[in-house]
């Protein structure tokens, strides 16, 4: 079964609407972060493509690992399971403006929609090599699909 696609604006829409339902004081069903912790551990995917010198792009060994193992955990569709671990460049300990992390994810998940699948089609990726544009589609949308459930939305 296919993932919704991020790069209509039908479902851009949708996801967006699921984030307007959150509030700073929504709680997570599982796991620790905070709903703003959250929604700025989720624009760490798009960092990863509109911000590429924020982060240490892995070097050659550590990318073919990485390519090896998670990549076919991350684009395939099968959703994430509760609780899945994280890399370091995700993890968001210190507290976030809620409604700064809500402009700025928002403003990434626009930005995707509005490039289109054609702009990630052949693209490389920070962490995977060169991704068509169903693995971009699915990393995108698995990631927040999962934690907007996480919380509740």
């Amino acid at each position: 079964m296919a993932l919704p696609n991020v790069f209509s604006k039908e479902v851009s829409e949708e996801i967006i609407n699921r984030i307007n339902k959150l509030t700073p004081e929504t709680k997570a069903l599982w796991g620790k972060m905070t709903v703003s912790q959250m929604l700025a551990h989720c624009a760490v995917t798009y960092e990863y493509e509109y911000e590429p010198n924020k982060y240490k792009a892995p070097g050659a060994f550590m990318k073919f690992i990485l390519k090896l193992v998670l990549k076919p955990i991350v684009v395939n569709e099968k959703p994430y399971k509760k609780n899945s671990g994280t890399g370091p460049d995700f993890l968001v300990k210190d507290d976030k403006n809620f409604a700064a992390e809500k402009e700025r994810l928002i403003g990434f998940i626009r930005k995707t929609q509005e490039l289109g699948a054609k702009h990630f089609d052949g693209k490389e990726s920070h962490s995977f090599g060169v991704l068509n544009a169903t693995e971009y589609n699915n990393m995108f949308y698995k990631h927040l699909n999962h934690h907007l459930s996480q919380f509740g939305v």
